[in-house]
């Protein structure tokens, strides 16, 4: 590179790789090997050259902010006090070799732990080398997806198996668009375009969510419905469209099962129940079954917040279930916005070395962490953890207790990551991650159906390394001498997606242009479409209503309501923030003081509390400082604080999620139950 290059602005294509559905192409302009802006790009048709603000905002602070991690560091002082020095890599790699092996020798591989979660996105950054390390050691491993995600990809898979769902795009051809339980501004932004187009040509737009989101404002209709209660409202839906001979019979005849035992459930709910259950007015409630029952084609947009609730897998069932009720399904613009990314031939167990797993391991509930880490009669214990991919401190239910377990004198905990987090700050040891501009990734999302590669756009920060490589030189101090420790990025990426697929047309994954997305689509080249391009993926061949599974391990083969008492007279919902994706750029200049707390009017007055006053939200578990924001957007008796925020945003050093329970969980899949949070508050 010559001087005049070096000092030139170069714009260079990336790939957004945060926790979001979208995951947006992205055009990134760095100077003197650092970037200066984040852009949009057009190499992915549906983000097309759109980025919500906090990427754009926060990406070169994040990157090349105060917090970065940019060398090895050892813990010189008491624990969680942020107390570091320097150290070699040799040295840093040599240290986690001690505390892992002591732990082995004393107690065997089960006493080491990664607790890693969903940090980047990308395949080899996200599980790769990382798997292959764990799953040869012998450590015990997570099942991370209660935490998040799992709730919903149960219900999903439960109804339709691994089946790719309707990609976001379609819905440009429906007439009626429900989006239920998804802030679409703040954590789904490209679907806005689309329903933006769709209502062009005629759609009406229906909002459900309990708070009177930015979208809501622009609906025809929003139903501002009580937080856990959605599966009160679509079952008693299915009832209504029943009672008015409004199911698609013949539709449910050749594509469903468990049609009896559903709606033997569904007919329990009426507008009554939902009137007093939903809070949501009879007359709204039949608004709603009128426009489905008249609409050509509906599809309906589940978000991710109604798995955090302990009804939330009924819910996202039931919701998921109407489409197929109605004969919304078998067409182009109807059906369920959800799983398109499954469409990415991805082969995540070549990628991860699952052949490489212990047969006597065992697996741990992600949620489950802390209570594990503390149990004086775990056999065998854990005495050693690897935080990386993830912030629990910042992301975890209970943050005391969670806490309370890093605080172990006895337990030897090495982190990796690219800032200094609320969570590395509980380590021994800390090895410095690249950002995903530094490295090479492959890219399969999750909430669309377009594959992407991304290339380093600057060198490593520091001395900062790829999690590839970092995995690689732990495995060779290990003396892990095996093939699968070997493979270079390239190699991964090519490991990572099936390269024989058609649409690769012959060019291996790691080849894939930097400057286009590949959509990825059905068999035969067409749109995917339930039930007419692509099929049910389940044991029956047909949409599933009632799942054995889940009647056998959870007792809930039908959706049904199961209420958690109310223990404090507001009900908090931490939803995601327009500053943060889940906890990423929580350090970042946006996300610093206090985080807002909105109430409704009602609530306030009663507190004597006014807009803008610092309050202290509290229950049993502990309390946290925040800024309240008086506003009618939010129903009486519910609050709502974006999630995310770092402890030093509150002077009690705590969060939301210090408010948090660990102990509720969903009805399916065990997850948390973040928004079963029930609260007070009062001047500060």
């Amino acid at each position: 590179m010559t001087r005049a290059e070096k000092f030139e602005t170069r714009s260079l294509p990336s790939v957004c790789p945060l926790d979001c559905p979208d995951t947006c192409s992205l055009t990134v302009d760095v100077v003197e090997n650092k970037l200066t802006a984040v852009r949009g790009s057009d190499a992915n048709p549906y983000t097309a050259g759109v980025i919500c603000n906090k990427v754009a905002r926060s990406y070169p602070e994040f990157v090349h902010g105060p917090n970065r991690l940019t060398h090895p560091l050892k813990r010189v002082g008491p624990r969680g006090t942020a107390d570091f020095e320097r150290i070699s890599w040799d040295e840093a790699l040599d240290q986690i070799h001690a505390g892992f092996s002591k732990a082995i020798e004393q107690h065997g591989p089960r006493s080491v732990l990664p607790f890693n979660y969903a940090g980047p996105h990308g395949e080899l950054a996200g599980g790769s080398m990382d798997r292959r390390f764990f799953y040869y050691m012998g450590a015990t491993l997570l099942n991370r997806g209660p935490l998040c995600g799992a709730v919903r990809g149960g219900a999903y898979t439960s109804l339709f198996g691994a089946a790719p769902g309707m990609p976001p795009q379609q819905a440009v051809h429906s007439d009626l668009i429900v989006v239920w339980g998804n802030n679409v501004t703040v954590s789904n932004l490209h679907l806005i375009r689309v329903v933006k187009s769709a209502r062009e040509q005629g759609a009406k737009l229906v909002v459900i969510d309990p708070k009177r989101i930015k979208i809501a404002e622009q609906s025809d209709l929003h139903v501002q419905i009580r937080p856990g209660t959605d599966v009160v409202l679509a079952m008693a839906l299915a009832a209504e469209l029943e009672r008015r001979n409004a199911l698609d019979l013949a539709f449910i005849e050749k594509w469903v099962s468990g049609f009896d035992p559903y709606m033997e459930q569904a007919r329990q709910y009426d507008a009554d129940q939902v009137h007093r259950i939903c809070g949501v007015a009879p007359e709204l409630m039949h608004r709603l079954a009128d426009w489905i029952q008249s609409a050509k084609n509906m599809s309906i947009s589940p978000g991710n917040g109604m798995e955090r609730g302990r009804s939330g897998g009924s819910g996202l069932r039931a919701v998921m279930a109407l489409p197929a009720l109605s004969g919304h399904q078998g067409r182009r613009g109807a059906g369920v916005i959800a799983k398109s990314g499954i469409l990415a031939p991805k082969t995540q167990g070549k990628l991860h070395g699952d052949h490489l797993k212990h047969p006597e391991t065992r697996m741990f509930n992600i949620v489950d962490v802390p209570d594990k880490l503390l149990d004086p009669d775990l056999d065998p214990p854990v005495m050693a953890t690897m935080i990386y991919n993830h912030n629990p401190v910042a992301t975890h239910p209970n943050q005391s207790r969670l806490i309370k377990a890093l605080m172990r004198d006895d337990l030897f905990i090495a982190g990796c990551d690219v800032a200094m987090t609320d969570s590395m700050q509980f380590c021994d040891v800390i090895l410095p991650a690249c950002s995903h501009f530094e490295h090479d990734d492959i890219f399969g999302a999750y909430g669309q159906n377009f594959v992407q590669r991304a290339a380093p756009v600057i060198p490593p920060v520091g001395e900062s390394l790829p999690n590839t490589e970092i995995f690689r030189r732990l495995a060779a101090r290990f003396g892990y001498d095996r093939p699968e420790f070997l493979d270079c990025d390239a190699d991964l990426m090519d490991q990572a997606i099936d390269a024989g697929h058609r649409q690769f047309e012959g060019r291996r994954p790691s080849e894939l242009a930097q400057d286009t997305a590949i959509e990825m689509t059905a068999e035969d080249g067409c749109d995917p479409i339930m039930c007419q391009t692509v099929f049910p993926a389940t044991a029956s061949g047909r949409i599933e209503l009632f799942s054995a599974d889940y009647q056998d391990r959870f007792g809930f083969g039908v959706p049904r309501y199961d209420p958690v008492a109310q223990t404090q007279p507001l009900a908090l919902i931490t939803p995601s923030s327009d500053k943060r994706t889940n906890a990423t750029f929580g350090g970042c200049e946006p996300s610093q003081g206090p985080e807002q707390v909105e109430m409704n009017p009602v609530d306030a007055q009663a507190r004597g509390l006014k807009n803008g006053d610092t309050v202290r939200v509290h229950n049993e578990r502990g309390a946290v400082v925040l800024t309240l924001s008086v506003t009618d957007a939010t129903l009486p008796g519910v609050l709502y604080s974006p999630k995310g925020t770092w402890r030093a945003s509150s002077d009690t050093a705590m969060t939301v999620n210090a408010l948090i329970p660990s102990d509720i969980r969903t009805d399916i899949e065990n997850g948390a139950c973040y928004h079963e949070t029930y609260v007070d508050v009062e001047h500060a």
